[in-house]
């Protein structure tokens, strides 16, 4: 999946849109973000030593395992992170480097999904997580 057909997926845009290509293989959601040093996360992590937040990189795990569900995720469903555990955080990732990550679901209980995954750099391991997300419908209350 490229950029476009993630966006049928994923509400996020702009600067939250973390993954540049995505792929499901038997259960499994792999994708990839390039790091290039223009991310905004970046401007204050660290000034002069630039490291991707553990937190953006827990995202990205999040972003890439909605590829698994992507037959739910209907028109108007948004899919909110829900709780992250056990989160290992190994090797740093910071810019020119591609991330790439493996993750699936482990448990569902609609509507809350349960999943793991791993980020790597190289084929070096640089994070681990177990989190979960729910799918509901999107909040259409606006206040003007």
């Amino acid at each position: 999946m490229n950029v476009e057909e993630i966006k049928t997926i994923l509400p996020h845009r702009d600067d939250m849109l973390l993954i540049d290509e995505a792929e499901l293989c038997d259960g499994v959601a792999h994708a990839k973000k390039k790091i290039t040093g223009e991310e905004f996360f970046l401007r204050g992590h660290f000034p002069g030593n630039p490291v991707v937040p553990g937190v953006i990189l827990c995202e990205i795990l999040a972003q890439s395992v909605c590829v698994c569900v992507k037959d739910v995720i209907k028109e108007g469903c948004l899919p909110f992170f829900t709780g992250l555990d056990k989160v290992k955080f190994r090797n740093p990732v910071v810019p020119g480097d591609t991330f790439e990550t493996k993750c699936e679901i482990s448990k569902v209980r609609e509507p809350f999904y349960f999943a793991k995954g791993e980020g790597f750099v190289n084929g070096k391991l640089c994070v681990s997580a177990e989190f979960s997300f729910a799918i509901t419908a999107k909040n259409n209350n606006s206040e003007e």
